[in-house]
């Protein structure tokens, strides 16, 4: 028996995973995985906080509680973009 989808999902980011090892994000249909070695703002955060995400624009994710803001081609392309952690 296979669950039948009853309609879209409305939300465009959504936090589908929280491990020891860092957080799985859906953006726009895609996965996205942020380990907390590359993303140590996550690392002590509190569920809560982790899970207030918000698609500001079709490119650029914010978590309020934890006034992170990251472009999506950050975490596609972290090479591009060297993270300074202080």
């Amino acid at each position: 028996m296979k669950s039948k989808i009853v309609g879209k999902s409305t939300s465009q980011v959504e936090v589908l995973n929280i491990s020891k090892h860092g957080v799985w994000l859906l953006v726009h249909q895609n996965e996205y995985f942020l380990p907390f070695e590359a993303f140590p703002w996550f690392k002590n955060a509190n569920i809560i906080s982790i899970l207030n995400v918000k698609l500001l624009q079709p490119h650029h994710l914010y978590w309020p509680h934890l006034d992170v803001d990251l472009e999506i081609e950050s975490i596609e392309l972290p090479e591009k973009y060297p993270f300074v952690y202080i």
